[in-house]
């Protein structure tokens, strides 16, 4: 049976049948993960940023969770991030699947390479080496499950990831946005990398919930921030629902490391 890893940011939650949580041991710390059924399949759920949002951006530990997710052998993640919109022209609450990735300095929250083989001669040491960091036929998957639940969806656009926790200055997000970047958040990055080395199919699913420093004139009223982010989870767990149901049928691709 295949199982779906699944990796919930801000106002992340999903109705899992015969839901049980149990630590799961990593090299890079201990991980509580959430396994049940959703849509007839076996999902792993992570809270990326713990019970009660203990951990800020900064804090997270992702190589602990992606980690995680491999030992319970997982065969696709989808993840779900909140996040700031960089592209005038995309709409607030609107589900955003994305299809490339800006993370240039490619590092990890304490400074450290965004990698699990940072040893020298370190068995499984190689290159990630990629079309799209993100997955094109999870992506498909998410984008069918967008459209089965009538949602109003993007089909691409580049994922911008920043450290935090502060948010970015206006002369930054013109930074992201003179690249293209078409959304902003704090987590997902190093997500797609490391999921990549273990060459684990890898989709990033947003959801605007304010415009970025400086993007419109006004920045977006506290009430309409907090009204998207509630608006997010029911996205969220529709698109994830929809993806679980299409697990048997779909083998999902990824990229390859070229491993010495």
């Amino acid at each position: 049976m295949k199982c779906l890893g699944v990796v919930g940011g801000t106002n992340a939650g999903l109705a899992l049948e015969g839901v049980t949580e149990r630590p799961v041991a990593t090299e890079w710390g201990e991980v509580s993960v959430e396994q049940g059924l959703l849509a007839g399949r076996e999902i792993c759920f992570v809270r990326r940023h713990g019970a009660g949002h203990e951990r800020l951006s900064s804090a997270v530990d992702h190589r602990a969770n992606i980690a995680a997710l491999a030992e319970c052998d997982c065969d696709a993640i989808v993840a779900t991030t909140v996040c700031g919109i960089v592209d005038p022209a995309q709409p607030l609450a609107r589900a955003i699947v994305f299809d490339d990735l800006f993370f240039p300095d490619n590092r990890l929250p304490d400074g450290s390479p965004c990698t699990f083989f940072a040893r020298p001669g370190q068995q499984g040491r190689g290159h990630y080496i990629f079309g799209s960091p993100f997955s094109p036929t999870l992506r498909a998957a998410c984008l069918a499950a967008a459209a089965s639940g009538e949602l109003k969806v993007r089909d691409g656009g580049t994922y911008a990831y920043v450290l935090g926790p502060r948010f970015n200055s206006r002369t930054e997000i013109a930074w992201l946005a003179s690249v293209g970047a078409t959304a902003v958040s704090q987590t997902a990055g190093p997500e797609a990398v490391l999921a990549g080395e273990l060459e684990i199919p890898y989709a990033l699913v947003g959801f605007g919930v304010d415009y970025a420093n400086g993007v419109q004139h006004e920045p977006t009223p506290v009430e309409e921030l907090d009204a998207n982010i509630g608006a997010s989870g029911a996205a969220f767990s529709a698109i994830v629902a929809g993806v679980a149901g299409r697990l048997a049928e779909t083998p999902f691709d990824t990229g390859f490391v070229y491993r010495f």
